[in-house]
């Protein structure tokens, strides 16, 4: 058995540091559009059981919710990260994220039903946050020390 460096933890994925922080942008990127798959089609489950016992009609959850596992883990991260630098870089990632979200959503609304238009909003937010978050927060947290 191999020892392991006081840098990063010990097995798991995504692969973290010795704080707790995720180690590269694949892995976050990884993860999070792995959960956005996986929320999605829970949520393509549950609005298709609902729609099969008359419940409503099939398509109109709110696909924003495929969302819950990707933030999770940015919340994670997140929080292995100290008081400073990281709270800016959530702050400036969440909203252009939201925002290119909420703009796909408009964009895809006139032809999808709402758990598609979302889904794909939900997706836009976790890829545009990743790309944010990742960089931004390593790059401010050098400049500030």
């Amino acid at each position: 058995m191999t020892e392991q460096s006081g840098s990063e933890q010990q097995g798991g994925f995504p692969r973290r540091d010795a704080q707790g922080r995720v180690r590269t942008l694949g892995d976050l990127l990884g993860v999070c559009l792995a959960g956005l798959v996986i929320g999605a089609l829970a949520l393509v489950l549950f609005d298709w059981a609902f729609a099969s016992i008359g419940a409503g009609d099939f398509g109109h959850t709110n696909g924003w919710l495929a969302v819950i596992l990707p933030a999770w883990l940015f919340w994670d991260d997140f929080r292995a990260w100290e008081f400073g630098a990281a709270r800016v870089m959530a702050a400036v990632a969440a909203a252009v994220g939201v925002f290119v979200g909420l703009l796909v959503a408009g964009l895809a609304a006139a032809g999808l039903p709402t758990l598609f238009s979302g889904t794909l909003a939900a997706g836009a937010f976790t890829v545009v946050y990743a790309m944010i978050w990742f960089p931004g927060v390593r790059w401010l947290s050098r400049r500030t020390g």
